[in-house]
């Protein structure tokens, strides 16, 4: 998987990721960021195993794998609306390279992880290697993951990038959860002190989640047509 930028990042970034996955609170989580801090575009992520789709929302065209920057707060998000099945390995090596190539401070990754029960509100949980970051997490009454099994871009980036931070929200559907990604604005409100308000990731939470769901929805679609074009192509 290539990087590439084509706008300047400064030293000492924060790296936010966030793929498709369980409630697609990461993918949910992320679109949300890009909005509410106005993050520009800077780059993206292609792989020839990516099927050749772009997506079009709103008249602008929506790249399965871009990259976001907020100079202000020096925050950088990766925002993935394609399926990352088969990529999981290639994207946690292209972060690795990007955390490398930017000096980057920390990389986090957000996930969603299906709860046991539905509760009136998600809890969430981090899995780090740092002490410092337990530390900030903790502070902030964060728990860490002590059992589970981890799957996907997760897992990957945990056995990749060691800096990573990883930071998970009970999620109770395979339906685009709101509320989940909610639970992760606010845990990285308090710890980045980002100045984002999560309520009115709640309030519209229909409005967000047709987005995603759509943009997803697109991308499979085309995947798809790709695929039984190539399956004609072969046995024809």
């Amino acid at each position: 998987m290539q990087i590439k930028l084509y706008g300047k990042i400064k030293k000492g970034a924060t790296i936010i990721e966030g793929s498709p996955g369980f409630g697609l609170v990461g993918t949910i989580a992320t679109e949300y960021l890009i909005d509410h801090l106005d993050a520009k575009q800077v780059g993206n992520l292609w792989s020839e195993k990516l099927p050749a789709i772009v997506a079009v929302h709103g008249g602008e065209i929506i790249e399965p794998f871009a990259i976001f920057y907020d100079e202000k707060r020096n925050i950088v998000i990766l925002r993935s609306i394609a399926t990352v099945a088969g990529l999981e390995w290639e994207l946690a090596d292209s972060a690795l390279k990007l955390f490398k190539k930017i000096e980057a401070k920390e990389l986090i990754c957000v996930e969603g992880v299906g709860g046991m029960e539905k509760v009136s509100e998600p809890k969430v949980y981090h899995l780090s290697a740092n002490k410092e970051q337990k530390r900030k997490l903790e502070a902030i009454g964060l728990k860490q993951l002590n059992e589970g099994i981890i799957i996907g871009s997760a897992a990957s980036f945990l056995s990749k990038v060691k800096e990573a931070l990883l930071i998970f929200a009970e999620s109770y559907s395979e339906l685009p959860d709101s509320r989940a990604a909610a639970k992760i604005i606010e845990v990285l409100d308090k710890y980045l002190g980002l100045g984002v308000d999560y309520k009115p990731l709640i309030e519209k939470a229909d409005k967000f989640e047709r987005k995603v769901r759509e943009l997803l929805s697109k991308s499979a679609m085309v995947k798809k047509d790709q695929e039984e074009k190539e399956g004609e192509n072969y046995f024809g």
